[in-house]
């Protein structure tokens, strides 16, 4: 995708005069960057801003570097979901990526995408493999592809505000799934705040010498894994008591059973990723971890645990 665009290519591409764009830039409608000669560059993200916010047309979105179809389907998602899946299986990335793309330009918010069509999607293609009808292959490959996607889609998502606050995550040890975390740090980035995955498998010393380091307001745990039970209680009891009064610490993944929770403390359990969004917000408007666990509770759904 070109990053930065012309003002002619933004008119081709929405078919549209030239000079209409310029003055779209110039009224601060589209967000619009300048060179040091004074030329106009308008970032794909201001440009995907607003066509989200006003419903345009994109006519010919293969002169700005997306898929020749982005924007002209209005998708049901339970549908996106079944055909995100076959993409995914053939390997298909040109049509894999049309679909993410005409769903975020539809309207729909980062988390509906990742639970109802991301999830919905590989749980679709877990179930095939294990039950034969896909090959190991295809499903390692569709979870490549659904990677290189969401980080295509974290380009399109405008900075956060000067201010916002700080949530970092990650998959712990053992846990070698990238999706989870992933899908996280983009819908919190979509939320409103500075959040960065920090990757997967890392031991419990290096998460909790991160935590020290940034101080974030929201730390988020995915677990997909879990080798060694007793072990990762251990490990995860020792940060959440040096941590957990001063850090909203929410966790996720379909490792955690209702047993394995049973046994952990948290501000937050979320199963979708819906529900993470929820409760970041309600932390975001909160004066601390222990407000927003109050809140999360009815405004997520989420299984909140009170961090007091």
């Amino acid at each position: 995708m070109k990053e930065l665009l012309t003002p002619k290519q933004v008119a081709r591409a929405l078919a549209v005069s030239e000079s209409s764009v310029k003055r779209w830039c110039d009224r601060g409608i589209i967000s619009t960057q300048y060179t040091a000669g004074g030329h106009r560059r308008i970032p794909l993200a201001g440009l995907v801003r607003y066509l989200r916010s006003t419903g345009h047309e994109l006519v010919a979105p293969e002169v700005i570097g997306l898929p020749v179809a982005s924007g002209r389907t209005q998708w049901v998602l339970d549908r996106a979901a079944e055909e995100f899946a076959q993409a995914l299986l053939a390997g298909d990335l040109a049509r894999s990526r049309q679909i993410m793309l005409d769903l975020y330009l539809a309207e729909h918010s980062v988390s509906t995408i990742c639970d109802d069509v991301v999830a919905a999607a590989l749980a679709e293609i877990g179930d095939r493999w294990a039950c034969g009808h896909a090959e190991i292959y295809e499903e390692r490959r569709g979870c490549d592809i659904t990677l290189y996607l969401l980080h295509d889609l974290a380009s399109l998502l405008p900075p956060a505000a000067p201010g916002a606050p700080l949530a970092i995550g990650a998959a712990p040890g053992g846990d070698h799934y990238n999706i989870g975390t992933t899908m996280a740090a983009l819908v919190l980035r979509d939320a409103g705040w500075h959040a960065t995955s920090l990757g997967n498998h890392l031991p419990w010393e290096t998460l909790a010498a991160a935590i020290r380091a940034q101080r974030p307001r929201l730390f988020w745990l995915s677990c997909s894994h879990v080798a060694d039970e007793p072990a990762f209680l251990r490990g995860y009891g020792d940060l959440y008591d040096e941590f957990g009064m001063e850090v909203a610490i929410v966790v996720g993944g379909r490792a955690l059973d209702e047993s394995l929770r049973s046994q952990m403390k948290y501000a937050a359990y979320c199963d979708k990723m819906r529900h993470l969004e929820a409760f970041a917000q309600a932390l975001h408007r909160s004066e601390g971890p222990a407000a927003a666990a109050t809140t999360g509770s009815a405004a997520s759904g989420a299984v909140v645990r009170s961090v007091t």
